[in-house]
């Protein structure tokens, strides 16, 4: 898809993810219907609506391309994954939501060749937009409300002189991650929920947010693509950009590492 597409494309993914987040904060004043998925992850009536309005839009949108949606997934899907599919995470950060915190967001990712190339995220109780297709860009906006007409462009930093500035998962530390801050001399890091870490790195607040651990490519793709417009990347354990569309690992990233500058 050509630059000038892709920023356009990302326009429409913020209108809807804004959309979207409109209805995920009707939910929230409202019985929630929290329950435990078979994997043992939460789930509540947000979660289910706000994809529903997410696959109705992308449908209208481009009807011809795939869409695989967290609540909607079929763990056992067949056949080829296409060239061209859209990842949606309609609300992304459950646990931060039914806890009470602010930092849950609705992601939106096109992928194409198993890059993510365009992506937009909504955090509707922070009132914060991020896109991206060949620019990264940010705006404040309340949930439902239209895009401004002008929006920041946002850009990773260099990495200060006192360090490594890291950003980790508010619900997912574990002792590998631990043990990768402590080896790379990383002070205190911030904590936050959801896809917002990346959008964190993609706006210089923060240099880099390791993730030892697996999570779905749901999760990651729209910050994912985010975080490359703004000149960031994302990187495998081993080192090898991460890839989109793995189906016979059931679309799972094994971990990653996400810097604000490739690391020499």
């Amino acid at each position: 898809m050509e630059m000038k597409a892709r920023d356009e494309l990302a326009l429409q993914l913020g209108n809807i993810v804004l959309e979207a987040g409109k209805v995920i904060m009707a939910v929230r004043t409202s019985d929630v219907g929290a329950r435990r998925k078979p994997d043992g992850s939460p789930v509540c009536d947000a979660d289910i609506k706000a994809e529903q309005l997410i696959l109705a839009r992308l449908a209208a949108l481009m009807p011809k391309v795939a869409v695989i949606a967290e609540e909607s997934f079929a763990p056992h899907r067949d056949g080829p994954v296409p060239e061209r599919f859209f990842l949606v995470d309609p609300l992304d950060g459950t646990r931060e939501f039914l806890a009470g915190h602010q930092d849950f967001t609705v992601n939106i990712a096109l992928v194409e060749n198993q890059d993510p190339i365009a992506g937009a995220i909504c955090a509707p109780a922070l009132d914060q937009v991020y896109l991206a297709g060949a620019t990264a860009y940010r705006a404040d906006s309340a949930a439902g409300g239209n895009l401004p007409d002008t929006m920041k462009v946002i850009t990773t930093g260099p990495v200060p002189d006192a360090g490594l500035r890291a950003v980790a998962s508010r619900s997912h530390m574990n002792a590998p991650t631990q043990a990768w801050l402590a080896q790379h001399r990383v002070g205190e890091p911030q904590r936050a929920g959801s896809s917002l870490k990346f959008c964190l790195i993609a706006r210089g607040d923060a240099d880099v947010y390791p993730r030892i651990a697996p999570t779905m490519e749901w999760d990651t793709a729209a910050g994912h693509a985010i975080l490359n417009a703004a000149g960031g990347c994302v990187l495998g354990l081993d080192g090898s950009p991460l890839r989109y569309g793995k189906n016979d690992a059931g679309f799972k990233n094994d971990g990653f590492i996400a810097w604000g500058r490739r690391p020499a």
